[in-house]
């Protein structure tokens, strides 16, 4: 099995965590090899603020340590392992794991990624970490995606009070760095939103860069209003009162956006007739949620932290503790649960074992196992990264979130960094977890 191995830690000074997250490090790694498992080529590095002055001196250390290992890795206002988080504090995580050397690819604003046809290697994946500042990031990473075979991309992008850094066997700032993975390093990713829809999915039918001018073909601001419950059905909002929208804005302080693309061969305005009800609970990996940033009461207006244009969905959302916490849950069982199937595929099924196996379910229908415990067959290890306005009190304390994520997965070795945004496919998420499991 390919090692993935982790230490993590917390100190006031950098070299003290360094010592002991090494520490962790050298003790796996010895066991592991003693049951000849191969010595680690790559190692992920994710540090919170307080360390970010002294990434070039740290990069310097881990590769003195461990010569020959690849890093990459960026700052977070948080970090993360299994079960841990380390969220405005001092914080240093690094996970290591013994990949082919032909299989990854690091790059950075010095050192480009070879294409998807390149003679050389090809990329199928990338794990891309991206400085805020970057003009046009959307645009950078969809080119980005197009680079690789599969269109697939997963990371985030720093979040820091202090100074931006990216480690890409090197230290960096602005841009986009991070590591590509040839098509024998297979991974299984998934996004949670944690986010309640409050209502339909509308249509936009006009709009003016990022303000919204009408939905479904009526004026927009009174269908937000009328989506919170602020407005009643039959008012037609013609008199949007001064004193009413005063008292709206601190529900409207907490409501959000998710904003879908328009459907294959939709017309691009026009489009009067309000499509399907979202499903209430949970909102899909197509949704991008947004801020609602003002609102228009000249215009019957409202604007977002994103240019729309006619033919997008648009549906109010607001982020729920309860509804976080059981979309994370869902996207981890969802993931062990692939690789379970997978790994139940692969097994020999024997007449008695296939009997057995009935008589189980029989007596215990719909019972799920809680995963806490080992990790599912195949997986190694984990990134995970998550908005940092999701982290410690939106899941109920310190660290509940990571737990989460242990208990639905197992004891899977996991890194991560709390985020200015998060990369999925090939888009710029918000509010989001974004979790990638690398298969055996």
């Amino acid at each position: 099995m390919t090692p993935f191995v982790v230490g993590h830690a917390t100190h006031p000074q950098w070299a003290g965590a360094l010592a002991l997250v090494a520490a962790q490090l050298d003790a796996q790694l010895s066991e592991r090899a003693g049951r000849g498992s191969a010595p680690p080529t790559l190692g992920w590095v994710y540090l919170t603020d307080a360390y970010a002055a002294a990434a070039g001196p740290l990069l310097a250390a881990l590769r003195q340590r461990w010569p020959g290992v690849a890093f990459v890795g960026t700052v977070g206002i948080g970090v993360c392992a299994s079960g841990v988080e380390y969220f405005d504090e001092p914080g240093l995580v690094v996970m290591l794991a013994a990949l082919p050397r032909d299989q990854f690819q690091v790059f950075s604003g010095t050192a480009g990624l070879r294409g998807a046809h390149s003679p050389a290697q090809s990329a199928a994946t990338a794990l891309v970490h991206a400085d805020p500042s970057t003009p046009d990031l959307a645009e950078l990473l969809a080119e980005l995606a197009d680079r690789t075979e599969t269109g697939y991309l997963f990371g985030g992008v720093s979040a820091s009070r202090r100074q931006q850094v990216q480690i890409a066997d090197g230290v960096f700032e602005g841009g986009l760095s991070g590591v590509a993975f040839g098509d024998g390093v297979h991974v299984v990713s998934r996004v949670t939103q944690g986010c309640t829809p409050l209502g339909p999915v509308h249509r936009i039918t006009a709009s003016d860069g990022t303000v919204v001018l009408s939905l479904d073909g009526r004026p927009a601001l009174p269908e937000l209003l009328r989506d919170l419950q602020l407005l009643s059905t039959g008012d037609a909002g013609e008199a949007l009162q001064p004193r009413a929208l005063r008292e709206a804005v601190p529900r409207l302080r907490r409501t959000l956006v998710g904003l879908t693309e328009p459907p294959a061969g939709a017309p691009a305005a026009g489009l009067a007739a309000r499509p399907a009800a979202a499903q209430r609970g949970s909102f899909g990996e197509e949704v991008r949620v947004r801020h609602l940033i003002g609102v228009d009461p000249g215009r019957k207006a409202f604007a977002i932290a994103e240019g729309v244009r006619p033919g997008m969905g648009l549906s109010f959302c607001e982020r729920d503790v309860a509804a976080a916490r059981r979309d994370l849950v869902r996207m981890c069982t969802e993931v062990r649960e692939e690789f379970e199937t997978r790994a139940e595929a692969l097994r020999p099924v024997t007449p008695a074992a296939q009997s057995a196996a009935g008589a189980a379910a029989a007596a215990t229908p719909g019972l799920r196992r809680a995963a806490e415990g080992p990790a599912a067959p195949g997986m190694l290890g984990a990134i995970y990264v998550s908005c940092s306005g999701r982290g410690g009190p939106h899941f109920g304390g310190p660290s509940a979130e990571l737990q989460l994520v242990r208990h639905a997965l197992g004891d899977v070795p996991l890194v991560g960094f709390f985020a200015a945004g998060e990369i999925a496919h090939r888009q710029l998420y918000g509010y989001t977890g974004v979790l990638t499991v690398f298969c055996a």
